[in-house]
């Protein structure tokens, strides 16, 4: 199972970016789907995540200017990134829980990171 992440880039304060992350492989079933990020120097925290049925959870910090969602059959999550600040510079980090076939133990896998910089 692979989760490939893109979109990232450099952006003025203000600006947006579209975030998305594919999973491919043996994949039976994808339950939770997210974004974590890891800003220079700070520790990896949630930035949203969005289960099967559509429902999203946000960080403090994102709420009204992110929005995630889903595409279940192509197993893959965006993050719509708008109004951005320098304090969401950061490597953002997709996240699955999952389970490869039927009966099987979910397990979470994590994309490789992609890099998010905004500058004031």
């Amino acid at each position: 199972v692979q989760l490939q992440a893109s979109g990232g880039g450099s952006v003025q304060a203000g600006e947006s970016l579209r975030l998305s992350c594919a999973a491919s492989g043996r994949i039976f079933s994808i339950t939770d789907m997210g974004w974590y990020r890891q800003p220079p120097g700070k520790q990896r925290e949630l930035v949203a995540g969005i289960d099967s049925g559509g429902i999203a959870e946000y960080a403090d910090s994102v709420e009204g200017r992110f929005t995630i969602s889903r595409d279940n059959p192509e197993n893959t999550v965006f993050l719509e990134m708008n109004s951005l600040k320098a304090e969401d510079t950061a490597v953002h980090y997709c996240l699955a829980r999952m389970i490869e076939s039927w009966g099987g133990p979910y397990r979470r896998y994590w994309g490789q990171g992609t890099l998010v910089t905004v500058s004031s």
